[in-house]
């Protein structure tokens, strides 16, 4: 699949209206999930080599808002994925069409890789592209541990949705306490995926980028 946007190799070329998520929220942690082997590729994915955090500047603003509503309680975000290059996007789909299982019982132990297509997880066009989306977490807002939630990140099963009710009661009150932070400030969630949410108002509604965040 033929990218439609320029690449930006030089760390500050970002496009007007992006910044970089740890210049506009200082105190925020991150931790990008697809840097690394531990997501459900188990492997770097290919656009997030040497990857920095980035966001829409309307969206870092808005979750800057999340952030400081949250400092009062000892909390605060820890971000697993920002913005997603296009071509991070074209890599899920290749790997979906090999035979690659190494971390499905870690990851998708319940659902078939063609699956993931039909239930929502992969799609061949990513929110996360337009630069407005991010997966996240509640953590401690000093230590950056992660507030329990029932899953691990990108855990793709219906135990991730919102509502699923086979958690604990705490882990339900994290997720739901999430979910009202981030909605608060402008954030939609998605229906699969506690960790997902997608500014309202973002904008760049119908631009998927290709440029690398470095």
């Amino acid at each position: 699949m033929s990218s439609l946007f320029p690449s930006y190799a030089i760390a500050h070329e970002l496009p007007a209206g992006f910044t970089y998520l740890e210049e506009a929220i200082p105190e925020i942690k991150i931790n990008l999930m697809y840097t690394g082997s531990d997501n459900f590729l188990g492997r770097p994915v290919n656009g997030y080599e040497n990857a920095r955090a980035v966001l829409t500047k309307s969206a870092a603003q808005a979750l800057k808002q999340a952030q400081d509503s949250l400092k009062p309680f000892g909390l605060g975000l820890l971000v697993y994925d920002a913005y997603r290059p296009q071509r991070a996007v074209d890599d899920f789909i290749a790997w979906s069409r090999t035979d690659n299982n190494e971390m499905r019982e870690s990851y998708y132990p319940d659902i078939s890789k063609p699956d993931l297509f039909k239930e929502g997880y992969i799609a061949a066009k990513s929110g996360h592209s337009r630069g407005s989306t991010v997966d996240l977490t509640l953590c401690d807002l000093n230590t950056g541990k992660p507030l329990d939630m029932g899953t691990r990140i990108d855990f793709l099963g219906k135990e991730s949705w919102p509502d699923y009710a086979g958690v604990t009661g705490q882990q339900r009150a994290n997720r739901l306490l999430l979910r009202r932070i981030m909605m608060e400030h402008g954030f939609m969630p998605l229906q699969q995926e506690w960790w997902h949410f997608t500014l309202e108002n973002e904008p760049f509604p119908e631009t998927y980028f290709d440029f690398v965040a470095r």
